[in-house]
């Protein structure tokens, strides 16, 4: 199932992408942050003639993002935060794969760049290293565009 841009189910994804911000009670509010509110960011790009669909969710000490490879496929799910005392990130693989998959490196790589929990979803294929680096670009780009990586 594929989402437009207010969170809602949609018959797909548009290119140029939206982001809308969800109060506790699903309203959508009007485009500004608020600390208490869940903000939703739905995008495509093509790379390397590939459909590349994003949905990332902002909740108050967390973020989950969906990458999707050409489907609305689910893929594997990771989840990655902190540990302490060292603050190391430690990721698990929540359904399907395992730690040498896709989504459990990227999801590291998240938690260190943003500060906070990351729940992951992703079917980029295992055998496409150029895919998934370009997906992180993307991914990356978007989310510092939304001021979610830390400085």
């Amino acid at each position: 199932m594929a989402l437009s841009g207010h969170g809602r189910p949609g018959s797909e994804l548009d290119g140029t992408g939206s982001t809308s911000a969800v109060g506790v009670g699903g309203n959508v509010l009007g485009g500004g942050e608020d600390d208490g509110a869940m903000q939703i960011t739905c995008f495509t790009e093509e790379v390397h003639d590939v459909a590349l669909h994003f949905q990332i969710v902002r909740l108050q000490k967390q973020i989950y993002v969906w990458i999707g490879c050409n489907s609305a496929k689910f893929g594997h799910l990771y989840a990655a935060a902190t540990t302490r005392p060292n603050n190391m990130v430690s990721v698990t693989s929540l359904l399907g794969g395992g730690s040498d998959n896709v989504g459990s490196s990227i999801a590291r790589r998240l938690v260190l760049k943003t500060g906070v929990n990351i729940v992951l979803a992703c079917n980029i294929p295992k055998d496409s290293p150029m895919l998934e680096a370009s997906a992180e670009r993307k991914l990356m780009e978007k989310l510092k565009s939304l001021g979610y990586i830390k400085h």
